[in-house]
């Protein structure tokens, strides 16, 4: 008998897999904002006001009541060259007698309490005032115009000067403070703090003087003439300041006088200044 073959089904294809969509994320790239812009401050509104009210006070023992005498009362008038007496009158315009009317009427002037107030109509008050002898500004020793505004510049300044002064203590090399401290006179010797502290006093007690040594050529001339009397370059004598090598006089001293000072005067003279370019070349060849 004839076998039978039996013939299988074909296979179903396999499924082919379809790959899974892949999502892609997108970076996004976020600019830094800018900083925001500072608001602009506003002008704070000031309006400066000056007062026309002019006030003169007695500095010093004023009293309850002082009256300005006003009798036989004479100045100096620059436009004429002439010695006029004076007088308030305040129903003249001027305050000179002989510009004044038959019918001038004199009028006493009164500080009360050390202090008198001047408003702008009497210009002819504050004209006597400003020209009476006692006036401090006429080299008077009564009375003065106060005026605030001027004094808080002029007080102003001065601690602006302090202040500078103050700040060149602390922040100046040591060797930049030395030639000042030998003009004032502070031991160089001692400890740099103790130079300072003393350079200190000295700057709060005479500011400007201490921050016009630094550019003074007399505390540079001093410093060298003294360096140079350490080292023996020269010798300072009561009499006289020499050359220490050959004792052959540089300057005579007379007396009653410091050889310091001297020496330094003669140093910035035309015929001193060779004496100081030798001093000062011997100086640097021992640096």
């Amino acid at each position: 008998m004839e076998k039978t073959k039996t013939r299988r089904a074909p296979e179903r294809p396999k499924a082919t897999k379809v790959a899974e969509p892949v999502m892609v994320q997108e970076t996004v790239v976020m600019e830094p904002k800018a900083a925001p812009k500072p608001k602009k401050r506003p002008n704070i509104r000031r309006s400066e006001s000056l007062s026309k009210t002019k006030e003169y006070i007695i500095p010093k023992n004023a009293g309850v009541v002082f009256l300005i005498p006003q009798k036989g009362v004479t100045v100096y008038d620059e436009d004429t060259g002439k010695i006029r007496e004076i007088r308030y009158c305040p129903n003249e315009n001027s305050i000179y007698v002989d510009e004044q009317g038959d019918n001038a009427r004199r009028e006493a002037v009164v500080f009360r309490d050390g202090r008198l107030f001047v408003s702008k109509n009497q210009p002819n008050l504050s004209n006597f005032l400003d020209a009476h002898p006692l006036n401090i500004a006429n080299g008077g020793l009564v009375f003065k115009q106060e005026d605030k505004k001027r004094d808080a510049e002029i007080e102003l300044e001065k601690e602006f000067h302090v202040n500078e002064a103050v700040s060149m203590v602390r922040e100046k090399d040591i060797q930049d403070l030395l030639p000042v401290a030998m003009y004032f006179k502070v031991n160089i010797n001692a400890p740099v703090s103790e130079i300072r502290y003393g350079l200190l006093r000295i700057a709060k007690s005479n500011p400007q003087g201490f921050i016009e040594a630094f550019d003074s050529p007399q505390v540079k001339t001093r410093s060298l003439i003294s360096q140079a009397d350490d080292y023996q370059i020269i010798k300072i004598k009561k009499n006289g300041v020499y050359w220490f090598d050959s004792n052959s006089l540089i300057v005579s001293v007379p007396v009653g006088q410091e050889p310091l000072d001297v020496a330094s005067r003669f140093c910035l003279t035309e015929k001193g200044y060779p004496v100081l370019n030798d001093i000062e070349d011997r100086l640097n060849k021992l640096a």
